[in-house]
């Protein structure tokens, strides 16, 4: 019997697991989980019956395998979820789907409504061309704008960094306004210091001309034969939240036989003739020693490579992995009784509150990156939907940071004070807050990410490690670019083959992610 360890209970770890055991019974599967938590940054928070998403998270692959996946955990909805129900808002239902007013394992279908607020006014995330967009930009900047735009497309600049990336796919002008001062407040880096890889692994085939495209094909009613990630217009969404799906995942891996150990922490890799022959964790109960005849980690590269022992590592690849960037990420939850945010839309919300999921905040005066409406998400993820709003506004730092280590208190009196200087809140307005810090949230492309590559080499030697996920990829994927990491891996282990590249593949070839047919 073939004995696999998967390191880490999120997404990549999780699918890992549900994967093996699906391919063959015969395979002993012991999962490791640091925390007290299942699903890494795609947990569900739970605090006086109001719960948080960590980061927000669509379900929306471009992979049908991956919808299928999610769809078999967690079933579509049959009848419409409570605010539509209320609103007379009208969502496609699967045929015998569960009623999610009395089933809790259920997928809602959702609207996909995020905006970028700036200047105190609302424009489309991704950018339209709408009226209301030329009127927001006003007529001098809208005819800059363009004029911009065509110049970008003239005159291409080279992609060796983020910045060129951005302005050759939306001229410098739109750059200047949408881009660069949040993508310097989510890395803490200028664009023009970040790699370019960024921008093709998360904005992928948006640009002016992607958009333009899409808005012709809607008002000729043209149905599209490819869409792209961030011009979709519903997606999935389970009703407690992407957490409550992980938890059922990783209950079909243990009823299937595999082992989870929460609490258990890696924090030395035994190497032995080539391979991975264990993991020590600090426990509740001590350290303990994992062996097994194969290893998938998601742990991060910069502490698999630091806990590597027995074997002589180079001073090269430890450099390498040592100098790996990441940002952290603080989210605080606040619980109000109204947003000064004014609904301008044609939807229909409850509390008339604005319909947004997500908002995007390009205010350079404010450290605030994004603000999540949970209402909109899921009414369920609100104790009292109808009567509060219940947002959580999220802040990227690097641990250890002043922001990082201000108290919980601090923190919160910061986020109440910067959305009233934005006009979101009143004074009083708040209820109750919560605050959450997350390490190690977003592998970054710079310092010695340049030198990656060395890293991944030095690894692929170990025949029986596998690195998946975000963090074991040190790759800024989505969540099913992460789950199908995992799946790739166990379907490996399971044939006992070594096809690694397609592993590592996953979310850099560009007909997998810029489009689906």
């Amino acid at each position: 019997m073939k004995k696999v360890v998967v390191i880490g209970a999120g997404p990549a770890g999780i699918a890992a697991a549900v994967e093996l055991l699906k391919q063959d019974k015969d395979i002993k599967v012991t999962i490791l989980e640091g925390s007290s938590v299942i699903g890494g940054i795609s947990q569900t928070v739970k605090y006086h019956g109001n719960r948080m998403d960590i980061g927000g998270h669509r379900f929306f692959s471009k992979s049908e395998e991956v919808m299928n996946w999610w769809s078999e955990i967690m079933p579509l909805q049959g009848k419409q979820s409570f605010d539509d129900e209320k609103l007379g808002r009208e969502k496609p239902l699967a045929e015998n789907g569960p009623d999610p007013n009395i089933e809790d394992n259920v997928m809602l279908i959702r609207e996909r409504v995020s905006r970028i607020y700036y200047d105190r006014k609302f424009f489309d995330y991704p950018i339209s061309l709408k009226p209301e967009t030329i009127k927001n930009m006003g007529f001098f900047t809208t005819v800059r704008a363009g004029f911009s735009y065509l110049w970008s497309c003239v005159f291409k600049k080279p992609e060796t960094n983020l910045e060129n990336f951005y302005i050759n796919r939306f001229g410098k002008v739109l750059y200047s306004m949408f881009f660069e001062g949040y993508t310097e407040k989510l890395w803490g880096r200028h664009p023009r210091e970040i790699s370019a890889d960024w921008g093709a692994q998360r904005v992928k085939g948006l640009s002016v001309k992607a958009v333009l495209k899409d808005m012709f094909m809607k008002l000729f009613h043209i149905r599209p034969t490819k869409v792209e990630t961030s011009l979709i217009e519903q997606f999935w969404y389970p009703k407690y939240g992407p957490g409550h799906l992980w938890e059922r995942a990783v209950d079909t891996a243990v009823e299937n036989g595999a082992e989870l150990l929460m609490k258990h922490c890696v924090k030395r890799v035994i190497l032995e003739d080539g391979k991975v022959r264990a993991v020590v964790c600090s426990t509740p109960e001590g350290e303990k020693t994992i062996e097994g005849d194969y290893f998938i980690s998601s742990m991060p590269v910069k502490d698999l490579v630091s806990a590597m022992e027995g074997e002589e590592i180079s001073e090269k690849v430890r450099k390498v992995a040592e100098g790996l960037p990441y940002r952290d990420f603080v989210t605080v939850g606040l619980l109000v009784n109204k947003l000064e945010l004014v609904n301008k839309t044609k939807i229909k919300t409850l509390g008339d509150i604005v319909p947004d999921c997500w908002i995007y905040v390009q205010d350079k005066g404010v450290k605030l990156g994004r603000i999540q409406i949970f209402n909109n998400w899921s009414p369920y993820l609100v104790k009292d939907p109808e009567n509060t709003v219940w947002i959580g506004l999220e802040y990227f730092c690097n641990e250890g940071d002043e922001f990082w280590n201000m108290s919980p208190k601090d923190t919160a009196k910061f986020a109440v004070k910067e959305l009233r200087k934005m006009g979101v809140i009143k004074k009083g307005a708040v209820l109750d807050w919560h605050r959450e810090r997350v390490k190690k949230a977003y592998p970054a492309y710079f310092d010695t990410y340049k030198h990656f590559d060395t890293v991944v080499e030095f690894l692929d030697r170990y025949d029986n490690l596998f690195c998946i996920g975000r963090n074991g990829q040190h790759r800024y994927n989505n969540m099913d670019h992460s789950m199908l990491t995992g799946i790739y891996a166990a379907r490996e282990i399971a044939a006992g083959t070594n096809d690694k590249q397609k592993i590592w593949n996953v979310n850099t070839e560009k007909e997998y992610h810029e489009e689906k047919k």
